[in-house]
């Protein structure tokens, strides 16, 4: 792990950037698909990029190996469940307070960080931010402008879907000396292998003729909030630690997106 430099910052942006999209596109997929059905067509699709690159550069891929266990691991808790509890949770929500919720991943890291890894401890800073945040958290869903009890537990489940993201970010670090395209496809074979059955047996989605448009989005989460996506934040996470990935920024984005616009409780 080494201090962030100016590609690592840029890297993180184009994270952010695409991380944000994701929530304006998860909104148009609902339209026409189930939160199973999006969960599994994000994992299919961004394993097809990445198992590209692994055999265009001849990288070995582990998914069956010895740490099988560790990617299937990974794969649930990083792939299967976020994207299963934010793809239910946004049917109810704004894309601006899905962001807003999302952006509490800063939160999480901070703790699981200080208690899991040698280099990110607590710190004056850091804890001061901590109840920042948390008070944030109180201020959402105590005001009902925002939260109420039509989409609060919608909210709770993308709040948790945030923390299956820091949970697996910890796990991750535990397979860290592994290449980075090996354990991105890895992940993303073995998140297929379970959601598979499940879309099958829940959801059956050729039974329905989707929207164009929630076709367009669902492609674009798989390929590029999926697939490019977990390359990147792989790479981050590794060089530069847990809280230096979580990001901000989606708040921005989701708010831009969101027909309505922000208010003062969105800021």
């Amino acid at each position: 792990m080494r201090q962030p430099k100016l590609i690592d910052y840029f890297l993180l942006t184009i994270l952010s950037l695409i991380w944000a999209s994701a929530f304006f596109n998860i909104k148009i997929a609902t339209y026409s698909f189930g939160p199973v059905t999006i969960a599994f067509l994000r994992v299919f699709f961004g394993a097809i990029p990445v198992l590209l690159l692994c055999y265009f550069k001849n990288i070995k891929v582990e998914a069956f190996s010895k740490d099988w266990h560790w990617f299937a691991m990974i794969g649930f808790i990083n792939l299967v469940a976020p994207f299963f509890l934010i793809a239910y949770g946004v049917k109810s929500v704004q894309s601006n307070l899905a962001a807003i919720l999302m952006s509490t991943t800063p939160l999480s890291s901070t703790v699981l960080a200080h208690f899991y890894t040698k280099n990110e401890k607590f710190n004056l800073v850091k804890t001061i931010g901590i109840l920042i945040g948390f008070s944030g958290i109180v201020f959402l869903f105590s005001d009902n402008l925002l939260i109420d009890e039509n989409n609060f537990v919608s909210a709770l489940l993308i709040l948790l879907g945030s923390t299956c993201y820091v949970v697996g970010g910890v796990l991750t670090l535990k397979i860290s000396k592994k290449k980075n395209e090996n354990v991105t496809s890895s992940i993303l074979i073995w998140a297929t292998i379970i959601l598979l059955p499940l879309v099958c047996l829940i959801e059956q989605p050729w039974k329905t003729v989707p929207r164009l448009d929630s076709t367009f989005s669902v492609i674009y989460l798989g390929l590029v909030s999926t697939g490019i996506a977990w390359l990147l934040r792989f790479r981050i996470l590794i060089n530069n630690g847990l809280i230096f990935q979580s990001s901000l920024i989606a708040v921005c984005i989701g708010i831009y997106f969101v027909k309505k616009g922000g208010n003062k409780q969105t800021i």
